[in-house]
């Protein structure tokens, strides 16, 4: 068993069975930050992650055999989190928290007062774990947001967040010549990132406008350090020569062994392509992205309830001590709704809070808190902003052919998906996916199932309605013969 946070799961370990008050699902800047506050308010802590550190998606490592001497320098607020991982390491070797590296939870199930979370560790003898908790909270974060087009599924073509993944974890660019498109603040960050490790990027291509903001002032006014960033961000473009094109989309991607151009075209204020718009961009590489998807899947499984957010996601409907509508579940970060790693800290940090003061006992919040709270309200403002001003117009469903893949697992066209519609009947996204197998590869429909879903037409206009599903992740069928007989209760 992992005895410190930092060092990689070992493999083939006997399965694990503590008994905590907490267990914390996602080792990312909400669940780190859940995990290190609820132990030092004195609650016996497992955290469990699928990855082998710390960090989540958004503060990734470089392998250590890579030698890399400065790995804070493509992060943000890498001091606050190095600092936050040595106090994990404290509270591990002080036995006050449990770490679980890679380990997949792929169910939570009731059990007596408390929960049972059902897990399986990475690697070659996929090992079950099991964990009881008197409370659980999700810190699951999101997975990217990705919308089709003819010539998405060539080499060379990775989503914005994959690019800086690959810079973050591996020092590797995705190309020399790199066009970064979508819609959403990422996309900035992405292209200067990719710009001051080397590549060149021609263009940053967004489908929405930065004009969409005038219309949230109070919110942009709450958060001047946005502002801030937005403005440093710009000045980097700049810097490069990156040109900025707004209400454009990569509507194609050419090429035959990779990517070497890609079509961008001007967009109608529904997202829809502008006949006669169209231009090529030389390149090697596409970094493409909508956005990112709240990872809901062990949520949705519990029955917590959901909201449509302003980005169009599915999120969970949390209260004000990011209680879920579940008893004895929390939740903390993106689960909540998109808004970056600042607001997940705030939130892991209250939703530890609130779950001390629910199983030890306690009086109101106290100023810390309170001003914590304030954070978090200032924060999710500017969040719910950035989603409605990022949001995706129905009309970028005009950018595809009949042949382009929108499931690339099972290599299903628009045109079986419009057949199903159309010819056959189906009405949503599961009857789509009974009829033409999209959204039944490797992958789970995470790729695919926005753009399944809208070709669909699977719910009123502006809901949206979260996949709902009893596994999480793939597991052995072993594991599910040896899960316990239920009660007759």
């Amino acid at each position: 068993m992992p005895t410190s946070p930092s060092e990689p799961s070992g493999k083939g370990r006997e399965p694990y069975d503590p008994d905590p008050d907490l267990a914390v699902v996602g080792a990312g800047p909400a669940g780190l930050a859940a995990a290190v506050e609820a132990a030092r308010r004195g609650l016996r802590v497992v955290l469990v992650d699928a990855g082998d550190r710390p960090g989540g998606q958004y503060h990734r490592h470089p392998a250590p055999g890579l030698g890399a001497r400065r790995p804070g320098a493509l992060h943000h607020d890498w001091r606050e989190f190095t600092r936050r991982t040595a106090a994990l390491d404290g509270l591990v070797r002080a036995g006050r928290v449990v770490h679980l590296p890679g380990h997949h939870v792929w169910t939570v199930v009731p059990e007596g007062a408390g929960r049972r979370l059902h897990a399986v560790a990475a690697g070659d003898d996929d090992a079950a774990a099991t964990v009881r908790a008197r409370a659980v909270l999700l810190a699951t974060g999101s997975h990217e947001r990705q919308l089709p087009f003819p010539g998405w599924t060539l080499p060379g073509v990775v989503g914005a967040g994959g690019a800086q993944a690959m810079l973050k974890g591996g020092l590797v660019l995705p190309g020399r010549r790199v066009v970064v498109a979508g819609s959403g603040p990422l996309l900035l960050a992405v292209a200067g990132s990719l710009a001051a490790a080397g590549a060149h990027v021609p263009a940053v291509v967004e489908a929405g406008t930065y004009l969409g903001y005038s219309g949230f002032a109070p919110a942009l006014l709450r958060n001047p350090a946005k502002l801030a960033e937005g403005a440093l961000h710009g000045s980097a473009l700049l810097r490069h020569g990156t040109r900025l094109l707004t209400r454009h989309a990569v509507v194609a991607a050419h090429g035959s062994a990779r990517v070497e151009a890609v079509t961008v075209t001007r967009l109608g204020p529904d997202w829809r392509p502008l006949p006669g718009t169209g231009r090529r961009i030389p390149c090697d590489a596409l970094a493409v992205g909508h956005g990112l998807v709240p990872q809901l899947e062990l949520a949705t499984a519990l029955g917590c309830a959901t909201r449509t957010a302003a980005d169009g996601t599915a999120a969970l409907v949390l209260d004000a001590e990011q209680a879920t509508s579940v008893p004895g579940v929390w939740a903390a970060g993106e689960t909540g709704g998109i808004g970056g790693a600042r607001l997940a800290v705030v939130e892991g940090t209250l939703a530890a809070a609130s779950v001390a003061r629910a199983l030890l006992g306690g009086g109101a919040p106290g100023p810390r808190e309170a001003a914590l709270r304030r954070r978090r309200d200032r924060l999710r403002a500017f969040a719910e902003a950035m989603g409605a001003v990022h949001r995706p117009g129905p009309g970028w469903t005009g950018w595809l052919r009949p042949d382009t893949e929108v499931c690339r697992c099972e290599e299903v066209p628009v045109a079986r998906v419009t057949e199903a519609v159309d010819a056959l009947g189906a009405r949503d996204a599961r009857t789509v996916k009974l009829l033409t197998r999209a959204g039944m590869g490797w992958c789970q429909g995470r790729m695919c199932g926005p753009a399944v879903a809208a070709l669909a037409g699977h719910a009123p206009e502006g809901e949206a309605v979260p996949d709902r599903r009893p596994l999480s992740c793939p597991v052995p069928l072993r594991h599910l013969a040896e899960l316990p007989e239920p009660s007759a209760d």
